[in-house]
């Protein structure tokens, strides 16, 4: 590795401390230092730089590649992604700072994502016998991490596999606030400290805490209920942050799977905040900066005052997927045998400026091929096309499919049991605004484009009044106009930071959303089998495990009894579907669910 000036002055200022104790140079003696004028002593204090780089919310992303649509990633900004990049980019920073210098750390969510994750938790698991190694500890071990968070998403496959992922690692997997369920000890490392060697005085502690988001209780109940708890971020920063500075830490940085200050997503469900990070920053003594993740933003800087010190906190965050890269740049100053911050600022790297690292590219080739032709197989036709583009704003039979799919589904598994007459519902939600699935042939990635996540089904028992309220709920997603306004298709939607996918429908009741009233009285001319929907009356309601543990705080729905659940995922469920059906006919389910109007007139 070539040295820059930096490492230069200061590895010839080893040297020449050097041949001062062979005798080829005059000593200066402890006593004549301290007799040195007082200026010249302050010249003894030794100023040094390193670089903290950061990523976050990969989502299973290592090469620049989609495979929902089979082809290189492309979006209207003409991103990149993957760690493929990011390869490219760490390797550009080390060699500019040294890698002496340089630490490199994750913000969490890294095992689920594309099909490619999706292909070694289900498919090829990395869990058992001559278990193959994950894709993302493949390229992450080649990049040489220092630590990373746990975040939200790498709970969706259960403990078992993150243990496993975990084993593949190369660098800690930290999580002060996951903790074991039986005793509230920590489940995973709270924090690491290491060491930087920088050329002047002993190496520099810095120290990483990793901390993730406490709505994995909600979020994926399922799979950590009775095994771990997760405290909130800040009570339990507030703990460690003191440990480690009495461990020696003279850095503190923390990696937590939280946005900035967003407002959470659970309501009163939980005592703690969903995006708490410059909370974090306010509130919590002897940080120095924040890697910030979860929210899926770009913040290449934002300067938070801690309340008790005074302190300047740096907060950043890069965008997900491998989009941007983070560099917290330091200066530090040795003096009186100890490191001390001066300065810290940070900035973001972007990826699309770079090409993929050859040896990343070559690393993950197989398994790229092995899952490319996995998401390629043939499932089956359809007789039109199905977009859903338009699915923020029209009921689309796309979005339909998934309901009917859902429908079908649970009044199969109710057949014999008590809920068996009753009639069934279905939500359902744009998730991904690229979906498509082509006229004739469909293949699985078509498919699983619809529906990314890894939720599993439930089926819940709600009345016709808490229908009717889910959909009240549901409808803040939209602005409220006069029967006048223009229509603008950019301010129409996911107001109240209302996320598509907290976007619900309801397949198998007909309903307007008149967008003239006010948030929590839209809902017009609900009905059923083309009779008004009765208060009382009982349906089953198909939902996603997110939204049934919580998810989105809808009313309602995660009190509500259950009468079925499954852990197959929903994805799975649509291409068995599929493949039963062999053909998807839009005629048998589209249409007919919502419509936007004011004051009864259609919008559209």
């Amino acid at each position: 590795m070539p040295l820059n000036r930096r490492d230069f002055v200061a590895r010839s200022a080893v040297t020449a401390a050097g041949a001062a104790l062979a005798g080829g140079l005059p000593m200066v003696t402890a006593t004549e230092a301290a007799a040195a004028p007082a200026e010249q002593r302050g010249r003894e204090k030794k100023k040094q730089t390193f670089t903290v780089m950061g990523t976050t919310d990969l989502h299973g992303r290592v090469l620049n590649w989609d495979y929902f649509t089979d082809a290189e990633y492309d979006d209207k900004a003409h991103n990149d992604v993957g760690l493929a990049k990011i390869a490219t980019l760490v390797k550009q920073i080390r060699a500019e700072k040294g890698c002496e210098r340089t630490l490199l750390i994750d913000a969490g969510d890294t095992i689920q994502g594309t099909q490619l994750a999706y292909y070694y938790a289900r498919v090829e698991p990395i869990t058992g016998k001559r278990a193959p190694k994950h894709p993302m500890a493949v390229a992450m071990n080649a990049l040489k991490y220092d630590a990373a968070a746990l975040g939200n998403h790498e709970f969706n496959y259960g403990i078992p596999l993150l243990r496993a992922f975990e084993r593949q690692l190369d660098f800690p997997l930290l999580g002060a606030n996951a903790l074991d369920a039986k005793n509230e000890r920590p489940a995973f490392p709270p924090y690491v400290i290491k060491e930087l060697h920088l050329g002047h005085g002993r190496a520099l502690r810095v120290g990483i805490l990793g901390l993730t988001n406490p709505g994995i209780a909600i979020w994926d109940k399922a799979n950590v209920a009775g095994q771990m708890v997760f405290p909130g971020i800040v009570e339990q920063a507030r703990k460690y942050v003191p440990r480690l500075r009495s461990a020696g830490a003279e850095v503190v940085v923390v990696a937590a799977h939280t946005g900035a200050d967003e407002p959470s997503s659970w309501g009163d469900q939980l005592p703690w905040g969903e995006n708490v990070a410059a909370e974090l920053a306010a509130a919590v003594p002897g940080i120095d900066a924040v890697l910030v993740g979860h929210a899926h933003k770009e913040i290449p800087q934002r300067l938070v005052t801690n309340r008790e010190t005074g302190k300047t906190v740096v907060l950043s965050e890069p965008l997900a997927w491998g989009q941007r890269l983070t560099c917290f740049d330091f200066e530090v100053e040795f003096e009186r045998g100890r490191w001390n911050v001066t300065s810290v600022t940070s900035r973001v790297l972007n990826s699309n400026t770079v090409p993929e690292d050859k040896e990343v590219v070559r690393l993950i080739d197989a398994q790229h091929k092995k899952t490319v032709a996995y998401v390629n197989q043939v499932i089956g036709t359809c007789k039109s096309e199905l977009s859903i583009a338009e699915a923020r704003f029209k009921d689309v039979p796309i979005i339909d499919l998934i309901g009917r799919v859902q429908v079908d589904t649970v009044k199969a598994a109710l057949v014999g049991t008590s809920y068996a007459a009753l009639p069934v519902l279905a939500q359902a939600a744009p998730f991904n605004r690229t979906a498509v699935i082509p006229a004739g042939t469909v293949k699985l990635r078509d498919a699983a484009g619809l529906y990314i996540y890894e939720n599993t089904l439930e089926a819940r028992v709600l009345t016709g009044a808490q229908i009717k309220d889910y959909l009240e709920y549901s409808a803040k997603y939209f602005a409220q106009l006069a029967p006048g306004d223009a229509v603008n298709l950019d301010t129409l939607t996911n107001q109240a930071n209302t996320p598509d996918y907290n976007f619900d429908s309801v397949y198998g009741v007909s309903y307007d959303i008149d967008l003239t009233k006010p948030v929590g009285s839209r809902i017009v001319g609900l009905t059923f089998e083309g009779a008004p929907v009765d208060p009382a009356a009982q349906f089953v309601l198909a939902v996603n495990n997110y939204r049934a543990n919580g998810g989105g705080n809808f009313p309602h729905v995660a009190k509500a009894t259950v009468a079925w659940s499954n852990s197959e995922e929903i994805r799975n469920t649509m291409i068995t579907w599929v493949k039963a059906k062999g053909v998807i006919d839009p005629a048998e389910f589209g249409g007919g669910t919502w419509r936007l109007v004011r004051n009864g007139v259609p919008l559209f």
